[in-house]
């Protein structure tokens, strides 16, 4: 069984269904356990009650040096310090051989079991941002993401874990300072620093906004796939990040710096906003949905907003897109569904 752990409040909950969900799809033994840091984020999943979820309150797992320095940080900030804790309290609670850290943003798009297959006799697994070249913070930010990481319950792989603990409690924070950068800086020497972590290699787990624009893409029988150079590897994961709902079904795919080729929007955001959208069509705990922007429809004159939108229509309906492009402002989409 492939055991996995994720923080969020109520504000994520959306994203951690959607990660749930690929995981029932593409894993077919896991146990996925979410420390909830809200009561209703905890209430939410304690009265749904569902296969293969395990939901750990806030105050169940925060111990003597997590409270007293949670004053000291943003909410953000005390995410990112409780980060190895609640990887810790889920091996040591629940005996587990090893444990994989994910970002609730993530989502599966086939087994990453090649992923632990790849970690071998190493006891920690850590993942590359691998940056394209005009988006690379590596110097600010760090060279490896904490996104997707595996600790084994080994005396080296809990040594490895328990001195990033000491390290984020000591130090968190979300600023560049004296090399330090959150929980993420950290990462950058263990390859020297410790000889039981490995640093993937397998391009289909951790493509992000960030790197999407270092390799090719292959569609194959709605598998999707990477390519560089000569090599190709099936597209495990990608991470979410900075992917925002707004109302009228606004939804920002990531931060606009970023730019996405039309393959990865096309197949891999629509994939995902599929699955959100249906949660959200769901539910009614999504209270967090936000306003519009206001600088959204700066710029676009309302009579080639209307002539667009038109256009537009009559081009997804003649091709029965089940969800289609409306417009678009820097990575600024609106989606309909269409019946």
């Amino acid at each position: 069984m492939l055991n996995f752990c994720t923080l969020f409040n109520s504000n994520y909950l959306v994203y951690g269904l959607s990660l749930y969900e690929s995981l029932i799809k593409t894993t077919k033994s896991f146990h996925l356990y979410i420390y909830a840091f809200d009561d209703q984020c905890y209430e939410y999943f304690r009265v749904k009650s569902l296969p293969c979820i395990t939901i750990i309150k806030l105050e169940d797992f925060e111990d003597e040096a997590l409270l007293n320095i949670k004053s000291t940080r943003s909410f953000g900030e005390y995410c990112w310090t409780c980060t190895p804790s609640v990887i810790k309290h889920a091996i040591k609670t629940f005996n587990l051989d090893k444990c994989t850290y994910v970002d609730a943003d993530l989502y599966f798009f086939s087994s990453p079991q090649p992923l632990f297959d790849e970690l071998g006799e190493k006891s920690v697994l850590i993942t590359e941002h691998r940056y394209y070249p005009r988006f690379d913070q590596s110097v600010e930010s760090g060279k490896y993401c904490v996104q997707f990481m595996v600790f084994k319950n080994t005396k080296s792989g809990m040594e490895v874990l328990e001195w990033w603990r000491n390290a984020c409690i000591d130090w968190c924070y979300n600023k560049f300072e004296d090399g330090k950068f959150g929980d993420q800086k950290y990462l950058d020497d263990w390859l020297d620093r410790f000889d039981t972590v490995h640093s993937l290699k397998h391009l289909g787990g951790g493509l992000a906004p960030w790197n999407v624009q270092n390799y090719n893409y292959e569609v194959i029988e709605d598998k999707i796939f990477i390519v560089e150079n000569a090599n190709k590897f099936e597209l495990i994961f990608y991470h979410y990040h900075d992917l925002k709902f707004f109302q009228s079904n606004i939804v920002k795919l990531t931060n606009e710096i970023y730019i996405l080729p039309k393959l990865v929007v096309d197949h891999i955001y629509k994939s995902y906003l599929k699955i959100a959208f249906t949660i959200l069509q769901q539910e009614d705990k999504f209270t967090f949905i936000s306003k519009i922007p206001p600088n959204y429809f700066n710029k676009v004159s309302f009579l080639s907003l209307l002539t667009r939108l038109r256009l537009q229509y009559i081009i997804d309906v003649v091709k029965l897109r089940q969800f289609y492009r409306l417009f678009s402002k820097g990575n600024y989409y609106s989606f309909t569904k269409f019946k």
